[in-house]
This record gives C-alpha cells, sequence and structure tokens, in this order.
C-alpha cells in the first residue's frame, strides 16, 4: 500500500525510518522504485538483523540499499535531500513524534512524500473501556504506557503543525495509513 503514496517520488532516495528487521526497507530496494533505500533504526541491534537478512538475500548485494543507525529527532541528512520516508508501526513509539515529524519535514524535498502506520488511541480503548477491565488494560500495557498513541485528527494535525500538506488517512480498525506531503 505504502508504495502507491510513493508514486510521486519514484526514482528518487526513500528513508525508511524506524526499519526494525528491514522488512519494508528490503521490499522497497527490491521494487526498483527508487535511486536508493536508506534503511535507518536507532537500534544496533535491529540494524544488525536487517544487516544479516540482507546477506541471505542475493538479490539485495546488487541493490543500492544502506544501512544508517540514528535518532529519529536528529536525521543525519541535509534539509531537503529526501524524496521519501517511510515509517512502519513507528510513530507511537518516538519519544516525540512531534520532534519527529519536524524532523522528517526538514529532510523532505519539495513535493517529497511521508507515509506511516501505527495504532490509533480510540480503537485501543474501546474493549477495554469498563473500569471492570482496567488490570486486563494494564497488562496489555495500554495503560500507563511510554507509548503514544493518537487520534486520526491529532496524526492530521501533527503533520500539519510540521509543515506537511495534502494529508490522506486509511483506517481499518486499530490501524491507520497515512500520508502527507511537503509543499
Amino acid at each position: 500500500m505504502a508504495q502507491e503514496y510513493f508514486k510521486p517520488v519514484a526514482g528518487g532516495l526513500l528513508v525508511d525510518v524506524s526499519c526494525g528487521s528491514g522488512l519494508f526497507s528490503r521490499k522497497f530496494a527490491k521494487s526498483g522504485s527508487y535511486s536508493a533505500v536508506i534503511a535507518l533504526d536507532f537500534s544496533e541491534n535491529m540494524l544488525r538483523q536487517c544487516f544479516e537478512f540482507i546477506k541471505q538475500d542475493d538479490t539485495l548485494s546488487t541493490m543500492n540499499l544502506a544501512l544508517v543507525r540514528a535518532d529519529i529527532s536528529r536525521l543525519p541528512f541535509a534539509s531537503c535531500s529526501v524524496d521519501a520516508v517511510h515509517a512502519g508501526a513507528a510513530l507511537h513509539c518516538w519519544p516525540s513524534p512531534s520532534n519527529a515529524v519536524a524532523e522528517i519535514s526538514r529532510v523532505l524535498r519539495s513535493g517529497g512524500v511521508f507515509v506511516a502506520t501505527t495504532f490509533l488511541s480510540s480503537a485501543l480503548n474501546s474493549p477495554f473501556s469498563s473500569g471492570a477491565l482496567r488490570a486486563l488494560r494494564q497488562f496489555f500495557g495500554q495503560e500507563n504506557s511510554s507509548y503514544n498513541y493518537f487520534t486520526e485528527k491529532e496524526i492530521e494535525d501533527l503533520c500539519k503543525s510540521c509543515g506537511l500538506i495534502n494529508y490522506t488517512s486509511k483506517v481499518q480498525r486499530a490501524f491507520i495509513m497515512f500520508s502527507a506531503q511537503k509543499p
């Protein structure tokens, strides 16, 4: 689904932030749709795992795919130097989502696209909303959590406040995929 959002920036540089094991980074690289793909994560261990998966796939050895360790709130790229940024199931994990999205906006070129997925707060509250189930919510980490869950409106406002335009989203239960563009 993310590939559809990235069609306007085909042939450009894509950065897969908070890439984890590199599942999406590898798919983006294999698509041949980008001049280069950068798999970026703060976790050195996740980048090691990503590297191991890349080594196991001979087709990726000829791809323009690089691994970078960096903090999402301090991306090591020049302003206006990136065509596309992908963040799969990551926004809720970032310590400061507003700083991260502002930084993504900074590195995107004019017309650049940001696509992300995360979980919505309203959906997290619905099945366990009664007081009788509070212990179950705590067990699943949905109360007093260090994660940042948002409503759909909050995500849209976050993108707009960071200077991004053309916000669109698709919601499926507790999951949202959204896209925004740098003017």
